[in-house]
């Protein structure tokens, strides 16, 4: 069912401009993803406790370690339904299923941390496209990782 919120929500989000980039960054995997450390980079907003939640139009990050369960999201966008996330972390963080992977084999390691955006970033992206997000990427390339699983909301 379609509430008046989502109406308006789709409304807005078709009047907003489409970013368009020169050259798309693409990689190809050097070796078999049963080899390859994997990490997760979320726009859910996802934070521990003990962290700062995000802002309005907050461009940061947050690091999640690998063995935090216990996250608040911090999407506040109203006519977000949090009740897949609150039944399972894994809906939006699919943090078990990475190491579920790992076990079997399927891919070689889980990364040592995660990272969280907020989803709600300014139209132009540039501020994940020239500052958080590079800076994200150091911080990847730090824990060695090879491939990012990402997971909108």
């Amino acid at each position: 069912m379609t509430t008046p919120a989502d109406a308006t929500m789709r409304a807005y989000a078709a009047t907003l401009p489409v970013p368009e980039f020169e050259s798309t960054a693409f990689t190809r995997l050097g070796k078999p993803l049963s080899e390859a450390r994997v990490a997760i980079v979320t726009s859910a907003a996802l934070h521990r406790p003990d962290q700062e939640g995000f802002g309005q139009a907050e461009t940061g990050f947050r690091a999640l370690d690998r063995s935090d369960r216990n996250l608040v999201m911090g999407h506040w966008s109203p006519n977000f339904d949090h009740t897949g996330f609150r039944l399972d972390l894994n809906v939006v963080y699919p943090i078990d299923r990475l190491e579920e992977l790992a076990a079997e084999g399927v891919i070689g390691d889980v990364a040592p941390r995660h990272f969280a955006f907020a989803g709600n970033q300014p139209d132009t992206v540039s501020e994940i496209r020239l500052d958080t997000g590079p800076a994200c990427a150091a911080e990847l390339i730090k824990d060695a990782v090879d491939v990012v699983l990402l997971t909108p909301v």
